[in-house]
């Protein structure tokens, strides 16, 4: 299996300088250092390789890379998006814990393509041992002299620090992620301007997340060739999954883009206890869910989901068994969304309250016939009405779960009790 982000996973100290060096780390940096490496090569591999963005929006680094203004006499940042906040999303907190010097020397390349001298990486304030982590791979960089100034007689400078946030679910939002950055209440900034040209502190940032800067170095050193033929067409290379839930083997998985869903849940022991599987939510707790027949058909990739009726995301795939209450389920995602929002967007601040409210009310055995359109009502009102993706987040779940499991919510309405629980 073709391992990137994971390369080191099996090996003594797996994140210590050393062994990220014995296994061909920081290869591609020296070579830029030596000037044997354009930014327009960079981004030529990058765009051969078909990476996406491995936080959830998708979008090509290579071109996210090449908007940067590179060549604006102004001081650049990038930045790396750590704060993994998605109920279902495990694996950048293994990245930072397990081969931290992948995102340094993945942020480094990307500080010399868009020729900024500063980054930052976020990272979760639940986050302490990968916050530790990092630090430490972070002094073992500076002390080999891999960051700093004019690094080894060359002119490129690249300083990089860590940032622990506050837990704030809202900061993984790449504008509400800067605004904390700069000490102030993290809330979304209205776009445009994009933060490529009025980003940190005013100046042009780009943000990526750690499993895309994670993986850009062995992209580089392998070739994008290399790394889109491991993948399917229009999702290249190997992605991390987190599957979590009723399994019996729940775990971060590096595999290849394409990789039928069935094939995944194997690897993760298959149902719990023996039982059946029910529902499936693919890309994290924001993405629609599936029921078991349309998971059990669809591969691991962007349009593979797409087709069945969901998003990949971050790759946080949340199993759910037979003994789920669908009613409960969303329960509880509805009450995690409003208990997050940050409150800016009416749409969300109030909507979000209105879909819990509603869902409480219909489990605490007090539904009311008309409940669940009045819920379809309110999603409607919140999808596309935000500055920011939260709101859009805390619908799409309903809207999936009353459109797949719609029998689940008539009879808690009519019986005021859970048609699997009792």
């Amino acid at each position: 299996m073709n391992e990137v982000c994971f390369k080191t996973l099996d090996q003594k100290k797996s994140w210590s300088l050393k062994t990220y060096e014995a296994n061909g780390g920081y290869s591609v940096w020296r070579k830029i250092l030596k000037g044997e490496l354009t930014p327009d090569q960079i981004i030529d591999e990058l765009k051969t390789s078909g990476l996406r963005g491995r936080g959830g929006a998708g979008f090509p680094t290579g071109l996210k890379w090449s908007f940067m203004p590179r060549n604006a006499d102004v001081q650049k940042y990038v930045v790396c998006n750590s704060d993994e906040g998605e109920p279902g999303t495990c694996k950048d907190r293994d990245i930072l814990r397990y081969n931290p010097h992948s995102v340094i020397e993945g942020m480094a390349i990307g500080s010399f393509v868009m020729n900024a001298t500063k980054g930052y990486n976020y990272i979760r304030g639940e986050f302490m041992e990968p916050f530790y982590r990092f630090e430490g791979a972070l002094k073992e960089a500076y002390d080999a002299g891999l960051l700093g100034e004019n690094l080894d007689g060359s002119s490129v400078s690249f300083d990089l620090y860590a940032h622990l946030g506050a837990g704030a679910y809202i900061c993984g939002e790449e504008t509400a992620l800067l605004e904390s950055l700069e000490g102030k209440k993290g809330q979304p900034r209205f776009k445009p301007p994009f933060p490529a040209n009025i980003g940190l502190f005013g100046m042009p940032t780009t943000i990526n997340n750690t499993e895309s800067f994670a993986s850009v170095p062995e992209i580089l050193a392998q070739g994008g060739q290399w790394f889109a033929d491991i993948g399917v067409e229009n999702s290249g290379g190997c992605k991390l999954f987190s599957v979590t839930g009723h399994v019996n083997e729940p775990a971060n998985f590096e595999v290849p883009m394409g990789i039928p869903f069935k094939d995944l849940l194997e690897m993760a022991g298959g149902i719990r206890e023996g039982r059946t599987l029910k529902a499936v939510i693919p890309g994290g707790s924001s993405t629609p869910v599936l029921t078991a027949d349309a998971a059990m058909a669809m591969t691991m990739d962007y349009d593979g989901i797409e087709k069945a009726g969901s998003m990949l995301g971050a790759g946080s795939v949340i199993i759910m068994d037979d003994t789920t209450c669908m009613v409960e389920a969303l329960t509880r995602l509805a009450h995690f969304y409003y208990d997050e929002s940050c409150g800016q967007c009416t749409p969300c601040r109030e909507g979000t309250g209105w879909l819990y409210r509603v869902l409480k009310r219909i489990m605490d055995g007090n539904g009311k016939a008309d409940d669940i359109d009045l819920l379809l009502g309110v999603q409607d009102k919140i999808i596309g009405n935000t500055i920011c993706a939260l709101g859009d987040a805390a619908a799409m779940p309903v809207e999936s779960f009353l459109r797949n499991f719609r029998q689940e919510f008539e009879y808690y309405i009519e019986h005021g009790k859970s048609m699997v629980k009792g």
